[in-house]
């Protein structure tokens, strides 16, 4: 093709030359006879000039004759102040045109027009000169007249007598000499005229005879190159119809070429390729997102400065999934992969060859062989935990998530239609997935926080979109489903790992017995209409959690802790040494751990700052974090206090202004303690981007929600840049 390309491109070269080259004959042409009007131009102005010069001197000599035949008369009369004010003008007037016409250059007349006077030759020099010298005679004899012409007491008949017999002698040799004068000019000027006609038939007959010639020679020329490019398409065309793989040129506007391989049509999936957009082929196929890039992708392969190794790693459309034209969803929907490579001409870049390739077997069959290796990775991960942490807490997470998963079953089954009721079967749901995430993050699940992140991406969603109904809760479904599995999962490598292991009393048992009702393996989600969307499951299990020390609980607090100081990017350091001798009631174990969970993961996200914003306070770069419990007869105090930042009340009335949730008036207006209320409230966060750890604005949701139904108590103490201490308050009884 680069072939083809080259020799269409040398074919018209010469061409183009041609045509060019008889542009400029006929430009050439049009420039000299711009240039012989405009000269012709000038010789006609001088000739206008020496004409008004004659004139102009007949009218001074009459003039003056009016003036000595009328002299006595009042010189305020309006005749001769009209004679007057006619000769001196007319006197100007010649003295500035001989001037003009002997040097040449650019004059003005009456109307204010500027015109160009030609340069004359030695004999108009000649009659100029004579002009002139009778005019230097006249002219002084005219203007000591016309100095006290107008003045009744001083006699000037003498310098008008004087200046009458000048005039007589002088006026017939300044006719005479402008008429030799203008005679010369326009002798001249048909002179050129003649001159100029003749040029233009030659060049106007050149023009044609090269027009003739250009027509003869490049006719039967292109009449022979195009028998060898009809050759050469062919040859093209049967290469075409031969592979089996897609193979186009694009252009730089990203259209592809007219000739084509056969295969691409079936590959594509389209009939008409040849011509069309490739943008608009792909548009509705793929992604807007990967659209774009493909077109940025295939400019920087225009640009000679970017090495085409570099960039084909940023290849967009490397085993990219192409949807059906109808953009319906289906299993035909195939996975193509696009190789560009730059075609050169010379040095400059002037195609980019496409070869693309149906590859969907080798997708399947990687995709099948990653979701193998997920599944082992997620066994293996599983297995890990459960044989590194305390057995107790191992079944703790698996009662719970089976409670979380029942918790949000059910509140997908209660009927509600309005949007109050929407949203608040949206929040219930958001926090006991927040819980059941921070459990998971907390035992180092991975694929429990992923799934759970997952889920909490599409609540996200739906608490930004506004208007909710029953279907929107649909797509949970398979993340409870997924959820339920693992944990399965879980229950599943306990017990073979206890039937392996060595036969030992019950106190030395490394995993705890894990009695498991049968579970189902898909959830059935059924939909009883629009409002309303229920996920049934049935099964249970019963833990024994006997003979377990609670001093895991503060080293498991310890390793949750530090494991989003990581991610975070600080230090901290968290105390709890009184932990283990706090009695809790069975009922208050779950709460109080999923509060705890929420109030750690709080205080490293949001209060304690980064090592280098700690040292530049006068701070330990350590954070420390402080989690006490107290028992009494009638309540349980959970207490944690971290010397972090603090809460930034006007930093909360800046959030709140920018996310739209109040205007700057109202905002203003409110106390502190309108502002602390604001950061219990589902969905709202004053960090800037959500990860695994926070950013939601649903743990705190989550700490409010158990504190309420427990019949709780919360107490927040904050000191901005020094500490915050939150006391939670929960009856014993």
């Amino acid at each position: 093709m680069a072939t083809t390309y080259n020799t269409e491109n040398k074919r018209y070269h010469s061409l183009i030359i041609s045509i060019a080259l008889f542009l400029s004959l006929i430009g050439a042409l049009l420039a000299f006879t711009f240039y012989t009007s405009s000269l012709l131009e000038r010789n006609t102005v001088l000739i206008d000039r020496t004409n008004q010069v004659a004139n102009s001197a007949q009218a001074v000599i009459k003039d003056l004759f009016d003036l000595d035949s009328s002299y006595g008369e009042d010189t305020n009369s309006p005749h001769i102040q009209r004679v007057l004010e006619r000769l001196e003008q007319n006197t100007a007037l010649i003295t500035s045109s001989i001037t003009a016409i002997e040097q040449g250059g650019e004059i003005t007349d009456v109307d204010g027009k500027s015109y160009n006077l030609p340069k004359i030759n030695n004999n108009s020099q000649t009659n100029v000169a004579a002009a002139n010298e009778q005019w230097l005679l006249l002219e002084p004899k005219i203007q000591n007249y016309l100095k006290d012409a107008d003045n009744i007491m001083v006699d000037s008949s003498d310098e008008l007598t004087q200046a009458v017999e000048q005039a007589k002698t002088s006026s017939l040799l300044i006719n005479d000499s402008l008429d030799q004068l203008t005679n010369e000019v326009f002798i001249n000027a048909e002179r050129q005229a003649d001159t100029i006609r003749l040029i233009q038939i030659l060049g106007v007959a050149a023009i044609f005879a090269y027009f003739l010639i250009f027509v003869f020679f490049f006719v039967r020329r292109l009449r022979d190159t195009d028998a060898e490019a009809l050759a050469a398409r062919r040859e093209t065309q049967e290469i075409m119809e031969t592979v089996n793989t897609g193979l186009f040129l694009l252009d730089k506007d990203l259209n592809i070429g007219q000739q084509h391989s056969r295969a691409l049509n079936g590959i594509i999936g389209e009939e008409r390729l040849a011509g069309e957009n490739f943008a608009d082929v792909l548009r509705g196929r793929i992604s807007d997102k990967d659209l774009k890039t493909t077109r940025q992708f295939i400019e920087q392969l225009y640009n000679p400065r970017v090495k085409e190794k570099l960039v084909d790693s940023l290849n967009p459309l490397h085993k990219v999934m192409l949807h059906n034209a109808s953009g319906e969803e289906s299993t035909t929907s195939r996975f193509l992969d696009f190789k560009f490579s730059r075609v050169y001409e010379d040095k400059d870049i002037a195609r980019i060859l496409v070869n693309v390739n149906d590859v969907s077997d080798a997708v399947y069959l990687e995709q099948r062989l990653e979701k193998e290796r997920s599944q082992n990775d997620m066994q293996i991960e599983m297995l890990t935990t459960i044989l590194n942490v305390n057995p107790k807490i191992i079944n703790e997470f698996i009662n719970n998530t089976k409670v979380h998963i029942d918790k949000m079953n059910n509140i997908l089954k209660n009927p509600g239609s309005s949007q109050f009721e929407l949203e608040g079967k949206l929040n219930a749901i958001y926090r006991e997935m927040h819980s059941l995430k921070g459990e998971a993050s907390a035992l180092k699940l991975h694929s429990f926080t992923k799934i759970a992140s997952d889920a909490e991406d599409k609540l996200d969603a739906l608490q930004n979109q506004g208007k909710l109904s029953g279907n929107n809760f649909l797509p949970l479904a398979v993340h409870l489903d997924d959820l339920l599995s693992l944990s399965n999962t879980i229950e599943t490598l306990g017990e073979r790992i206890n039937q392996a292991a060595p036969k030992a009393p019950s106190s030395a048992n490394p995993v705890a017995s894990i009695k498991t009702a049968p579970q189902p393996s898909i959830v059935q989600a059924q939909v009883a209409d629009v409002a309303t969307t229920s996920i049934n499951f049935d099964g249970g299990n019963e833990v024994d959690l006997s003979d377990e020390s609670d001093d895991e609980y503060l080293s498991y607090y310890q390793d949750f802790a530090k494991d989003i100081a990581v991610r975070q990017g600080k230090q901290v350091q968290l105390n709890g040494h009184n932990l283990a001798h706090i009695n809790i009631p069975e009922r208050l174990k779950q709460p109080i751990k999923e509060i705890s969970i929420q109030l750690l993961r709080n205080a490293v996200v949001h209060g304690i700052e980064s090592p280098e914003a700690r040292q530049s306070a006068g701070k330990s770069a350590i954070g420390s974090i402080d989690l006490e419990m107290q028992r009494d007869n009638q309540n349980l105090i959970i207490a944690l206090q971290d010397d972090g930042q603090g809460i930034d009340y006007e930093g909360i009335r800046h959030k709140l202004i920018a996310d739209g949730r109040f205007g700057a008036e109202e905002a203003n207006q409110m106390t502190h303690g309108d502002l602390l209320k604001t950061l219990f409230a589902s969905g709202f966060s004053t960090k800037e981007q959500a990860d695994e750890d926070g950013g939601r604005g649903v743990g705190l949701d989550v700490i409010k929600a158990l504190v309420k139904e427990h019949n709780g108590k919360l107490n927040v103490n904050t000191e901005l840049g020094k500490m915050t201490r939150f006391v939670i308050t929960l009856p014993a009884a």
